[in-house]
């Protein structure tokens, strides 16, 4: 099957691409739409634990000490109640109270 570019723009970009790449310019074309196609197929298949995961990870870059390093499982709220360190945490941010 032919492809037959008839934009002067697109063919002048992959002429570009294939003269940077040292590629074919059937090579420099199928490489490009394939990327596109990954990252397209990865934005539209990311489902929401993907996203929410995404979330989490930049929020905790700016996240300091003790919370970036807390051991997650000591700090669960337990049928007793809170645990210490949970104390820790809410009285760091708040030493009065």
């Amino acid at each position: 099957m032919a492809l037959n570019i008839k934009n002067d723009e697109t063919q002048k970009l992959a002429q570009e691409l294939a003269k940077l790449t040292g590629e074919s310019m059937t090579a420099a074309i199928t490489e490009a739409v394939r990327e596109r196609l990954d990252r397209v197929r990865s934005q539209h298949g990311a489902g929401l634990a993907d996203r929410l995961l995404k979330i989490g990870k930049e929020c905790a870059a700016h996240l300091g000490e003790p919370f970036r390093s807390i051991d997650h499982g000591s700090s669960c709220i337990t049928r007793k109640g809170c645990r210490d360190d949970y104390r820790y945490i809410r009285n760091s941010r708040n030493p009065s109270g």
